[in-house]
């Protein structure tokens, strides 16, 4: 299974177009928040129309800079992972929208606590020995994929906690722009592709169990 994973989309569509024939190859592409740049259902219906030409398959949970009714059109859409877990060939996909609170008062904020219900309460309709691939918007602290330009990490501790518990194969991450990384957390490797306008995406190839991922630019 080949799984691309973008973010930090902000309603920019251009460089979807881009990256088309990419999205073609994959079976399963996954959008790791901030689908738009303050916006709603009709800048989200913009993106995930422009997404869903190329892609058989599109995964996506909203970001901090959007605003509510875009999770309910992905929900509309049947492609909401917020809280929730779907299964594609074999491989579950189990997903966590909006951030933790930031200095923007940002329109999708959570505290630490709701995050930790929001994936406990995904997990619990997971089929246990199921191939997992997890995507957060917000990263897992203290990785590679959470620093800021000052070097501060501002990641989840209840992200990085259930990535170290469960270890799903892949997180697809995004949210803090310049920590463009692959990290590890045990056993699952953490992906911030950055901004999908500055270029780049995060590639998987999952087989046997195992995960191959790269950071690639178009």
């Amino acid at each position: 299974m080949i799984v691309l994973g973008v973010t930090d989309i902000h309603g920019n569509v251009a460089p979807i177009e881009k990256i088309g024939e990419q999205l073609k190859k994959a079976d399963v592409v996954c959008i790791s928040g901030d689908i738009t740049h303050f916006g709603g259902t009709r800048e989200t219906g913009q993106v995930i129309e422009a997404v869903s030409r190329y892609a058989p398959h599109v995964l996506a949970v909203s970001g901090n800079c959007d605003y509510r009714d875009v999770e309910a059109y992905l929900e509309e859409k049947d492609i909401n992972l917020h809280a929730k877990v779907k299964k594609i060939n074999g491989v579950g996909f189990l997903g966590l929208g909006g951030s933790l609170e930031t200095p923007f008062n940002t329109p999708n904020e959570y505290t630490e606590a709701d995050l930790s219900r929001f994936l406990d309460h995904a997990r619990a309709s997971l089929p246990e020995d199921l191939p997992v691939i997890m995507v957060s918007h917000h990263p897992p602290f203290k990785t590679a994929c959470d620093k800021l330009s000052s070097g501060q990490h501002v990641g989840s501790r209840e992200v990085y906690a259930f990535i170290k518990q469960h270890q799903p194969l892949v997180c697809f991450t995004g949210h803090i722009h310049e920590s463009v990384a692959i990290d590890n957390i045990g056993k699952t490797q953490v992906v911030n592709p950055g901004q999908l306008g500055h270029g780049y995406y995060a590639y998987a190839e999952i087989e046997n169990g195992t995960a191959t991922v790269e950071i690639r630019r178009f």
